[in-house]
């Protein structure tokens, strides 16, 4: 049987009008946007030229949907660019292709999202055909940007759920992406996926709201929580590895009670434009090393060269670079100590 290789990226693919601010306005006042750039968005999008930029030769395939529009056609254009295959990529009519108009403050790197669904609203189980690929890993997303899929589907509480489901059968390992939504939303959605999933790479707010354990007190990321969080996880499916990341490192979980701390890279204030995307980053940096069958403390460096290279750029994947050359930026600047 011929060995699988690759990545399925699929789910949201969207376009950013990534906007940078000077500082957070008060309502009814006038504020000026110092610089806009269109870029794509998404954790499909993302995660599928993140994987390309870190190795050119890794066959990434893109699943989801774009609108019959001036953005479909230029995300479409940017997976030709990249050497994405975008056979499964759907174009549908009646709705544009989904758009978010992406705040980021300067200085900060701070960022708010508002996104329009738009053809995102449409895509349901149906425009996922995992039966010809042979991708090894299937990473999806994200709960609580599609209607349908959010949905009831066919008896399944909801979509994401039997995709998930196919993608398994269909010998693919599984990954699910999260987003910062209202918490008991996000675990709600999160929970009927938990049994078809073999990684689970978020942040501390989501694998709080996955677990139902408060993963955040006044100093930041709760370390101790966060394990706790990792092993109610674990109790609800078959995962392989759970990690978790945030701004000061990250904390990763296998099945068999092993736990690695990380730190995270310690970019310089002058170097960081913005963090849009940066959680993709860690994402895509993380995958591409269990794809390769690295050890994980190497998966973990690289996850974390991977975002911290990306916050050198507004758009989500523009500041992302060869695996290589991450981590020899990463080793340049340093990593924090390991969170406890």
């Amino acid at each position: 049987m011929q060995q699988r290789n690759g990545v399925v990226s699929a789910g949201t693919w969207c376009v950013d009008l990534n906007k940078r601010i000077a500082a957070w306005p008060a309502e009814d006042t006038a504020n000026e946007i110092i610089a806009i750039d269109r870029q794509n968005g998404g954790s499909g999008s993302n995660m599928a030229l993140d994987l390309r930029r870190l190795d050119p030769t890794l066959p990434v395939e893109a699943m989801g949907a774009v609108g019959d529009d001036d953005d479909g056609r230029f995300l479409l254009g940017l997976c030709d660019l990249a050497g994405i295959d975008r056979t499964r990529l759907h174009i549908l009519s009646g709705a544009p292709t989904q758009c978010v108009d992406a705040f980021c403050v300067s200085g900060t790197g701070r960022r708010t999202h508002f996104f329009y669904q738009g053809v995102a609203a449409l895509l349901n189980p149906d425009h996922f055909d995992f039966t010809q690929t042979r991708a090894r890993l299937l990473h999806l997303g994200l709960p609580g940007t599609h209607r349908t899929m959010d949905a009831p589907w066919r008896g399944e509480a909801n979509g994401w759920a039997p995709t998930l489901r196919a993608a398994r059968a269909a010998g693919l390992e599984t990954n699910l992406e999260l987003m910062t939504i209202d918490r008991e939303r996000l675990g709600a959605l999160a929970a009927p996926c938990l049994p078809f999933l073999d990684y689970l790479i978020v942040n501390d707010f989501e694998i709080g709201a996955v677990a139902g354990i408060a993963t955040r007190n006044e100093s930041g990321a709760d370390g101790a929580a966060i394990g706790r969080a990792i092993d109610a996880v674990f109790e609800r499916g078959p995962l392989k590895l759970i990690a978790v990341h945030f701004p000061e490192g990250a904390i990763i979980g296998v099945r068999d009670g092993a736990r690695l701390a990380s730190g995270s890279v310690a970019i310089p204030a002058d170097e960081i434009v913005g963090a849009n995307g940066a959680g993709d980053a860690f994402a895509a940096g993380f995958l591409y090393g269990l794809h390769q069958g690295w050890e994980i403390e190497r998966c973990a460096a690289l996850a974390h060269a991977c975002a911290a290279a990306s916050m050198r750029a507004l758009s989500t994947t523009a500041g992302v670079a060869p695996w290589a050359e991450c981590l020899a930026l990463a080793r340049r600047w340093g990593y924090r100590d390991a969170p406890c």
